[in-house]
């Protein structure tokens, strides 16, 4: 504007205003920095250890894991046991995860040794994911010994990290765990500071990098081949790492390090999975009048069984578990428990069933009110019919024998039908155990309860001898009552068990196993001890 028409303006009075800019301002960088998540970390060094001391509600039975008693839990790996964790006592005298149980033993000649239970580990674990869903409903599971928690939206809810990490420590605690726990804006930051086991607690996004610096890298759990390049390379720590160039870092050690490092430091997405407590069915029903008949609890108990099933049908699963329980007037309540051996979902079947199970039990007073629960739902399998008839050219066999057993537990008792589990031992005599949960699972369903025996498939026979039978022998070889035996091929050694034993008694097994023929064509399994006197034993028939 030039300066005559300004002037005009003046003088007739007009109000100059002046002209305000209106700048949006940036955001302070503290706020930028502030992170959108907050994890906890946490890692169960001991979680071996804590599994083993039992369930109470589960009525597993408890191993002692404190105490002056030196105690380790041992796993076996490449046939060799190795220590994976020990209880304090042990740990003072020398005995270190890793260890050899040789060395373990020669250290600390007292040690108590268990074997490692992956299922209880696993049991233990998901209750503490369990009580962790009272903090957040963001709870993962890192198997086979971490759990993650995203607090940043229950903070104020508890009153602050402190707060809230003292009590879930609580929770634990009366869980029968002590994990160690650590505070990041990343998951994968938090889970990898709580396995360095030092105190962390990071809430702003500038200082990650630097508080993750002086980690080593063993806190990833990246391939020992990949460690032991890098360590050769002369990088032994996440800081020394996040230096190297980036296209060189991911063409030597691989593109699944280098996202690893990213989501590390928050420069990549981390999605993790979210725990889900086990869903189970649990309906009550009370009644107009006490009823005193089986048959007529039964009918009573139809709807219940009906609301069961279209509970299991919109899920498209199954329960291999069922709890009635029945209440009375004055009474404690009855507890009636149904195990199937197979998943099962029909309310005919589960009616017939249960109707077995109620009818063998004497009943203090009559039923007042009733509830059902089930145990785990379990993935049904969905199929056509089998063209054969049950029976017929082994059509319908599995169907006919899962009906048989899950009828004779009915009406005999949980505990008079039971199957065979093989354990992983050279033994012989330990190679299987009974299992009093059988069950007709599609293959799948349990992955952890399914193991391979360690020796040759066909290497040994079905029917031992309990005990060994001894056998008389001419010029050292070995004789039956119809003659001399006929060894054939190459023994097979085994010795094992020096590390175990019961009480007093030593379980150790020195021998050499061979294949054999008796005189009347029979094939044996027999052995002769590599100890003096050198003694022939019969210790199994071939069929």
């Amino acid at each position: 504007m030039s300066a005559r028409p300004r002037r005009k303006l003046l003088e007739t009075g007009t109000p100059v205003r002046p002209m305000l800019l209106l700048i949006p301002q940036q955001p302070s960088t503290r706020a930028r920095l502030q992170p959108r998540e907050l994890w906890i970390g946490a890692h169960l060094p001991q979680l071996a250890l804590e599994a083993l001391a039992g369930d109470r509600r589960r009525k597993v039975p408890p191993v002692r894991t404190g105490g002056d008693s030196p105690l380790a839990v041992t796993e076996l790996e490449e046939r060799a046991q190795h220590i994976v964790a020990a209880n304090e006592p042990a740990v003072r005298a020398g005995v270190r995860a890793g260890m050899s149980v040789a060395t373990a033993l020669a250290l600390l000649p007292q040690l108590s040794v268990k074997p490692r239970d992956v299922r209880r580990e696993r049991g233990l674990l998901e209750r503490l994911a369990t009580c962790a869903q009272r903090f957040t409903p963001r709870v993962s599971l890192e198997p086979p010994d971490g759990m993650l928690l995203e607090i940043k939206g229950s903070l104020h809810l508890f009153g602050g990290a402190a707060k809230l990490t003292a009590s879930f420590l609580a929770d634990c605690a009366a869980a029968g765990s002590r994990p160690r726990l650590a505070i990041a804006p990343t998951p994968l930051a938090a889970l990898a500071a709580a396995r360095a086991g030092i105190p962390f607690e990071v809430t702003d996004g500038a200082r990650l990098t630097g508080a993750l610096a002086p980690l080593p890298l063993a806190v990833l759990r990246w391939p020992p081949e990949v460690l032991e390049r890098l360590c050769k390379a002369g990088v032994r720590t996440i800081g020394e790492a996040l230096r190297l160039p980036r296209g060189g870092f991911a063409r030597r050690f691989g593109r699944e390090s280098l996202a690893d490092l990213d989501r590390l430091v928050g420069h990549g997405a981390d999605l993790r999975i979210r725990f889900g407590a086990p869903e189970r069915f649990g309906a009550r029903r009370e009644f107009t009048y006490e009823l005193e008949r089986h048959d007529a609890l039964l009918a009573a108990m139809t709807p219940l069984l009906e609301d069961l099933a279209n509970f299991l049908r919109v899920r498209q699963c199954g329960i291999t578990a069922l709890e009635c329980r029945l209440r009375h007037r004055h009474a404690p309540a009855t507890r009636c428990v149904l195990k199937l051996a197979a998943p099962a979902a029909d309310p005919q079947r589960l009616k017939a069933l249960l109707g077995e199970r109620l009818a063998a039990l004497d009943w203090p007073e009559p039923v007042r009110s009733c509830e059902l629960r089930s145990g785990k739902l379990v993935p049904r399998p969905l199929g056509s019919d089998a063209l054969w008839q049950p029976g017929e050219q082994g059509g319908g066999s599995r169907i006919a024998s899962t009906d048989l057993i899950e009828s004779l537990r009915a009406r005999l008792g949980f505990e008079a039908v039971h199957g065979l589990e093989i354990h992983p031992t050279h033994r012989p005599e330990d190679a299987s155990r009974v299992r009093l949960g059988l069950s007709m699972q599609p293959a799948g369903a349990d992955t952890e309860a399914a193991s391979a025996p360690p020796w040759p498939a066909f290497r040994r026979p079905l029917w031992l001898l309990t005990p060994p039978e001894p056998l008389s022998s001419i010029d050292a070889l070995p004789c039956s009552e119809g003659g001399p035996l006929r060894l054939l091929g190459e023994p097979e050694r085994i010795e094992s068990g020096w590390w175990d034993a019961e009480g007093t008694l030593s379980r150790e097994v020195a021998r050499d196993y061979y294949h054999a023929l008796d005189p009347k064509g029979a094939r044996l399994w027999i052995f002769r001890e590599r100890l003096q006197p050198h003694r022939w034993f019969l210790h199994g028939v071939f069929g």
